[in-house]
């Protein structure tokens, strides 16, 4: 590639971003139509302009850049623009390769990453039956029962889908019907995929697009969940599970004692404190289930990073799983992996402990 269409790409890469964020889908929807007319490729488009876009919208959100209402409308506009790249010209291969079912798990939302796939499986000449955001698994094996595909691709970007994530992989398979699954969820190396019985994982569009096109699997023979986690047998996750709304009032009601910060926040500060313990609450759940505290550290590293950014002390967290560790004293692995927590998130502040101290 020649140094003036690599600034080109950059360029148009730039221009798309400015397009979204501005919440202008006529520039856009311009802006990827220009590239096609410069000679990239459709499949580029998609991959690499579009869903790099699309990251940097995450991006911008988490550093508190971008409202929520902002982040959906950014998104709303790119996928409005690969629906325009898909209908701008007869770009899409003769379907020959076989017919691919392509689905967010049940509660995911974020459904533009499979957007993306399936339309860049289009492109490579398979049939494709999209069916967007949270597919419950019920739908999704009536319309398998109903199509007969050879292979189900499943997308989900949050780790707390895990659960059902699993349901709807075993629910396949037992239809003998091949499972793919990809997003952030899985893991950064498909960890979980392969804990959950998956057949196959891809970390992005592009290597599910090649490893669909390289070969396509036998199914996993018909398991159960608890064949997959054995420890599911302690009835933890379960309890957890069941229990969450009250584990988030109990957290809520012991907080200002112990963290009398709390006293001054603003409604604000107190609304994203309540929504980031009831996702505390979703990812240990989802820790117990899976049977991986890092899974649950990792999220809390996240999450006080994005306290910090709006304003709300990160080191609020600790008295947080303190009670969650009382309210949970008869539950050995949960309380093992907030202890566990804790000692991670006392380790990151002692490195940071002015900027703590400041946020306050």
């Amino acid at each position: 590639m020649s140094s003036i269409t690599a600034v080109s790409f950059e360029d148009r890469t730039d221009q798309l971003w400015q397009a979204v964020a501005a919440g202008d889908e006529h520039a856009a929807t311009t802006v990827v139509f220009e590239a096609l007319d410069d000679g990239i490729s459709a499949e580029r488009v998609l991959l690499d302009l579009i869903a790099s876009v699309q990251c940097k919208v995450g991006e911008e959100w988490a550093a508190n850049r971008m409202t929520v209402a902002q982040e959906h409308a950014a998104t709303a506009i790119n996928d409005r623009a690969v629906s325009a790249l898909s209908h701008h010209y007869a770009a899409h291969a003769a379907a020959s390769r076989g017919r691919v079912v392509v689905a967010c798990v049940d509660g995911e939302w974020h459904g533009l990453p499979a957007r993306i796939l399936a339309e860049v499986l289009k492109l490579r000449g398979w049939t494709v039956d999209y069916l967007g955001a949270q597919v419950p698994p019920a739908h999704l094996i009536t319309h398998l029962h109903q199509t007969g595909p050879d292979l189900v691709a499943l997308s989900s970007s949050i780790a707390t889908r895990l659960p059902t994530a699993h349901a709807a992989i075993t629910a396949v398979q037992a239809t003998n019907t091949p499972v793919l699954v990809g997003g952030a969820a899985f893991g950064t190396h498909g960890q979980y995929a392969r804990l959950l019985g998956a057949d196959m994982w891809a970390p992005d569009a592009a290597a599910a697009a090649d490893r669909i096109e390289k070969t396509l699997p036998s199914p996993a023979p018909v398991h159960q969940p608890i064949d997959d986690l054995p420890h599911l047998a302690d009835q933890e996750y379960t309890m957890v599970a069941r229990t969450h709304s009250e584990l988030v009032r109990a957290v809520i009601g012991g907080l200002e004692d112990r963290f009398p910060a709390m006293r001054d926040y603003t409604a604000l500060q107190r609304q994203h404190t309540a929504e980031d313990i009831a996702y505390i609450v979703d990812f240990l759940a989802t820790a117990l289930y899976v049977g991986d505290t890092d899974l649950f550290t990792s999220f809390l590293t996240w999450t006080s990073g994005i306290l910090t950014a709006r304003g709300v002390p990160a080191r609020s967290l600790l008295p947080a799983l303190d009670i969650l560790s009382e309210e949970l004293k008869d539950f050995p692995r949960a309380v093992q992996m907030l202890t566990q927590a804790n000692d991670h998130l006392t380790g990151a502040r002692s490195v940071n402990a002015s900027d703590s101290r400041n946020s306050g």
